[in-house]
């Protein structure tokens, strides 16, 4: 499937929203839930807005991944950047219907040429055990395994701990 890599805009609220809430179960199932207020229309348009303001200062970059028909498969972002260390967290999901097919392999190694371009020299990531295809999408775009916390925390039911990945562009 061709895929595409947007900037988020200001026009992309409503439709981010229907599929967050579209797939929030799905989400949740693997990561922490955002909250309740995450799923309310007004705060979600006042988060929009911020999300906005914190790109434009140049402090994350939030992406859209999308088809050639530009429909929302998923998300991809670099936040909390340290422009003196080049550095950010990256962090990416994508919808139910398009999970297990490629799409979040490929939309990262394009958000990694992004990165490169706008100079940015370390990535880190974090997952959940439990979360393996994500582990696996950060293992084939070379992120290598920094650690994995002491620390179990219980969601869903289960006991779970944070994987912890970085990448490095100095080294290639």
């Amino acid at each position: 499937m061709e895929i595409t890599l947007e900037k988020l805009k200001q026009e992309d609220a409503v439709k981010l929203y229907e599929f967050e809430l579209a797939n929030r179960d799905f989400f949740e199932s693997m990561v922490p839930s955002r909250g309740e207020e995450y799923y309310n229309l007004s705060n979600f348009h006042i988060n929009h807005k911020a999300l906005l303001k914190e790109q434009a200062d140049g402090h994350s970059y939030f992406y859209l991944i999308k088809d050639k028909s530009g429909s929302i498969l998923g998300r991809i972002n670099l936040v909390d950047i340290d422009l003196s260390q080049k550095q950010g967290h990256v962090g990416y999901r994508v919808g139910k219907n398009y999970a297990g097919k490629g799409i979040a392999n490929k939309a990262l190694g394009l958000f990694l040429q992004i990165c490169r371009e706008k100079g940015i020299k370390q990535i880190n990531a974090q997952t959940t055990t439990n979360n393996i295809g994500s582990q696996k999408i950060l293992e084939k775009n070379e992120f290598k395994h920094i650690s994995t916390s002491n620390e179990e925390f219980e969601m869903n039911g289960n006991n779970l701990k944070f994987v912890y990945y970085k990448w490095e562009f100095e080294n290639r």
